[in-house]
């Protein structure tokens, strides 16, 4: 995973939004744009940069590509989030580059 690449992907609010519906349901371009109030290549921009950071997966019905969050992305970035909150704190030394007056 591109962490940077994946925050940068759910940072937009209607990428965020577009996740949410798609955790609900799987749906196809027109559908999104029609829920979302969006024309359908704006929701395809947003598709694109959601696929790229690996967050959804397509799968072609007809003429429909239909698409599906990456839970396992989903899952992977929540247990990036999970190991930054478990680091411990350092006390702050000159010795570990910290500032201050040695004693």
């Amino acid at each position: 995973m591109h962490t940077g690449q994946v925050l940068k992907a759910v940072a937009d609010e209607t990428r965020m939004n577009i996740i949410k519906l798609l955790l609900r349901h799987n749906y196809c371009v027109r559908a999104l744009a029609s829920t979302l109030g969006l024309t359908e290549a704006t929701v395809s921009g947003h598709l694109k940069i959601l696929r790229e950071a690996g967050l959804l997966v397509g799968e072609k019905r007809g003429y429909f590509m239909h698409y599906d969050v990456n839970r396992s992305a989903l899952r992977e970035l929540a247990s990036f989030f999970e190991t930054l909150s478990e680091m411990e704190r350092e006390k702050c030394t000159p010795e570990n580059g910290g500032y201050g007056s040695p004693s």
